[in-house]
């Protein structure tokens, strides 16, 4: 089993070496399993419990003052499932992967999501608050009272956008808006690619990004997988992992896939990303175009 996981494309941490030791333990509960779903999952959970990433508990928190999860994954049968805007479930890609084994759809969101996910055994009504989620909640000022207009017109200077240098307008310098985590497995016979988040700081309520987005946050086809972070909307815009995979379907390597679908992304949208690839040869991809994307990956023998 290969397996190569990232911890989100962004600025460089103030102590990196925690979170790469999370990420190591990832890859390794990824490489340990048998199938490539299982892989792929196990890599994430073992991130979406740890708040050091913006996945799962620690999420990011919606301008209601909510922290909603999504997630996707897809198999290099086509076979795909995501779930979208779940609060209070920590495992989102397991929601995810139900949806993909257990119903005829691709996508699930909201509180159907959440009801679906304690049917079929997954922990909900979790809380996703850390103490630095917290912290930073409450220390916002003129939060306002009303709708989703009155929302929209608070966040418009607080919801970050990113150019590829890792500047942030706002309060888009939160080091979690890109802490997006993923996966991808290849164990020499079948792809897998899943990708989970708690989405963006201070985000619309209901926003959805990239992530649970087939071709955007997670794609998976007989030529290899990929997983993106980064500026969801402009991921999802540019489709980066279908964008990634077809380079590897036209011949190139995963690396070199990566860095084309990269400078692409760049020159499209001025935002910053990164993505991870496998391809049929078991070659390993990453490329980013922000200040930092930590990764890590495995192998069994």
């Amino acid at each position: 089993m290969r397996i190569l996981v990232h911890g989100g494309a962004g600025s460089a941490p103030d102590d990196p070496d925690p979170r790469q030791a999370v990420l190591d333990d990832a890859a390794a509960a990824g490489a340990g399993e048998d199938g490539v779903v299982d892989a792929v999952e196990a890599a994430i959970r073992v991130l979406e419990r740890d708040t050091q990433f913006n996945a799962g508990t620690g999420g990011a928190v919606q301008s209601d003052g909510v922290v909603r999860t999504d997630a996707g994954v897809m198999t290099s049968d086509r076979d795909a499932g995501a779930a979208a805007s779940m609060p209070g479930v920590e495992a989102a890609v397991s929601v995810a992967r139900a949806v993909m084994e257990e119903t005829p759809h691709v996508l699930l969101n909201g509180v159907h999501a959440v009801d679906f996910a304690a049917d079929v055994g997954v922990e909900t009504e979790v809380d996703l608050w850390s103490a630095d989620t917290r912290e930073r909640w409450e220390g916002l000022e003129d939060y306002p009272e009303g709708g989703p207009l009155d929302h929209r017109d608070w966040i418009r200077d607080r919801f970050g956008t990113t150019d590829p240098e890792g500047r942030d307008a706002g309060d888009g310098d939160y080091q979690k808006d890109h802490d997006t985590v993923g996966a991808v497995a290849f164990d020499g016979d079948e792809f897998a690619a899943a990708t989970s988040t708690g989405g963006r700081w201070l985000a619309l309520a209901g926003r959805v990004g990239d992530v649970p987005q087939i071709g955007s946050g997670f794609y998976a086809a007989p030529a290899g997988a990929a997983s993106a972070t980064g500026a969801g909307e402009d991921i999802a815009k540019t489709t980066l992992t279908r964008r990634a995979v077809r380079h590897l379907e036209n011949g190139l390597d995963a690396q070199a896939a990566a860095d084309r679908a990269i400078s692409e992304f760049g020159e499209l949208t001025g935002s910053s990303a990164g993505v991870i690839l496998l391809d049929d040869d078991g070659t390993y991809g990453e490329a980013f175009n922000s200040e930092q994307m930590q990764t890590a990956r495995s192998r069994t023998k």
